[in-house]
């Protein structure tokens, strides 16, 4: 069982995900702030909070980090942004999260591992869940939304795989944001006719990349060695169920009974899977 340390750090970094989800839909919804414009402060503040970090280590950003992960995140930060445009944070969130699973299990499977039984059902169940939320209907997300959240959870999913064999999770992110200004300050540079800024949007641009993922991050690093690997992956399936509370609270957005049955169905089958890999090994002490 986690210590009480470790649960709190734990759900503090869960609200921190969701916060992104939130942070950003509002932005795009409330003020007149780009897509464009959102991530590259976002990244920025991100890399500002997460080198001061660091730097208290006695670290600096360059020890961690390479250019292929830093553009894995810098595409995921960007279709995240261009997908809040159309899509509400829950469904955004469940998009999201799901193709990040879904992305990292095709991945093992393309590597050797192999899928059985439960997991095979859980994969299967969570695939058709995301599946069904891209079919047309009067409470279905727009398809560019939809695809775009796709593309930014296959990127994050990537961006993970990446970092895996990291040593030092902090000075890697920190790494590869630093390295991500780049590549937002060349999409700003391609879209500086359509960049629009106002006093709000940039507080909440801020707001996500220096709060909800430098610290939120940092946090997320805190709690980790309290968590069985298996934990850790588990926990995050809350992050949706977050968002699309939040979401309903603070935006104003409904709850379809479509959504929450696709979420049940995405989240039920990745929990069939972590739960396959938590009991064989009690299966072969038996």
């Amino acid at each position: 069982m986690p210590s009480t340390r470790t649960l709190s750090l734990t759900g503090l970094a869960m609200i921190a995900f969701a916060g992104n989800s939130i942070l950003c839909r509002l932005a795009l919804k409330a003020t007149s702030i780009d897509a464009v414009s959102f991530t590259g402060i976002r990244i920025f503040s991100g890399a500002l909070v997460l080198a001061l970090l660091l730097q208290l280590r006695h670290r600096v950003a360059s020890e961690g980090g390479n250019w292929r992960a830093a553009a894995a995140l810098f595409v995921y930060a960007a279709a995240f942004s261009y997908a809040y445009v159309q899509l509400d944070a829950g469904t955004g969130a469940l998009l999201l999260f799901g193709a990040v699973q879904v992305t990292m299990i095709l991945v093992g499977l393309l590597r050797g591992e192999s899928l059985r039984g439960q997991a095979l059902v859980g994969f299967l169940l969570a695939l058709g869940g995301l599946l069904v939320q891209l079919l047309p209907s009067a409470s279905a997300p727009p398809l560019a939304g939809a695809l775009l959240m796709l593309l930014s959870g296959v990127a994050w999913g990537l961006y993970s795989l990446l970092g895996r064999k990291g040593s030092d999770p902090l000075a890697i992110t920190t790494g590869n944001f630093v390295r991500a200004i780049a590549f937002a300050a060349l999409l700003a540079v391609f879209f500086h006719a359509d960049l629009r800024i106002d006093t709000l949007g940039i507080v909440y641009a801020v707001l996500s990349g220096a709060v909800a993922s430098g610290i939120g991050y940092a946090i997320w690093y805190s709690a980790l060695p309290g968590l069985s690997a298996i934990q850790g992956a588990s926990v995050q399936l809350s992050v949706p169920v977050l968002a699309a509370l939040s979401g309903a609270a603070l935006l104003g957005e409904a709850i379809s009974l479509r959504l929450a049955l696709v979420s049940l169905a995405v989240l039920g089958g990745i929990a069939l899977i972590l739960l396959a890999k938590v009991r064989a090994p009690a299966a072969q002490r038996a």
